[in-house]
């Protein structure tokens, strides 16, 4: 049997690295502020008129999250009014990619994954089990 590498979780572990990053995707808002900041840094109410569908409240939840965890940089400038601008750091330019797969997995499947979904309600409504 061979060693198994730090790469290769063989189990998801409170404790796990890999849990680490599946929680920072379980938040459906990091993904997508993740995304949005990939060209650059932003003003909030330029994010949320390119994200569209977020509060300004939770948009600051997501942005303090992100910042928390390293992924995006708050910068203040002394202008009257004051000016506040997100933008990636290097750890979270490199999510990008796996955000990009994810999204391209979901352009090839999704439709897949709705089709069950509408099978799983209908049955739901008729009483049968898939």
């Amino acid at each position: 049997m061979g060693a198994v590498t730090s790469h290769e979780p063989t189990d998801l572990l409170a404790d796990c690295r890999a849990r680490l990053a599946f929680d920072l995707f379980a938040n459906t808002w990091n993904p997508v502020v993740l995304w949005a900041l990939r060209h650059g840094p932003m003003r909030p109410r330029e994010l949320r008129g390119r994200i569209g569908g977020i509060s300004p409240k939770i948009l600051t939840e997501t942005l303090r999250r992100l910042e928390y965890n390293g992924l995006v940089i708050r910068r203040a400038y002394a202008e009257s009014p004051p000016r506040v601008e997100y933008g990636l750091t290097a750890l979270g330019r490199t999510l990008i990619a796996p955000i990009e797969t994810l999204a391209a997995w979901a352009y090839e499947h999704g439709d897949e994954v709705l089709d069950a979904q509408d099978r799983a309600d209908e049955g739901t409504r008729t009483g049968k089990a898939s």
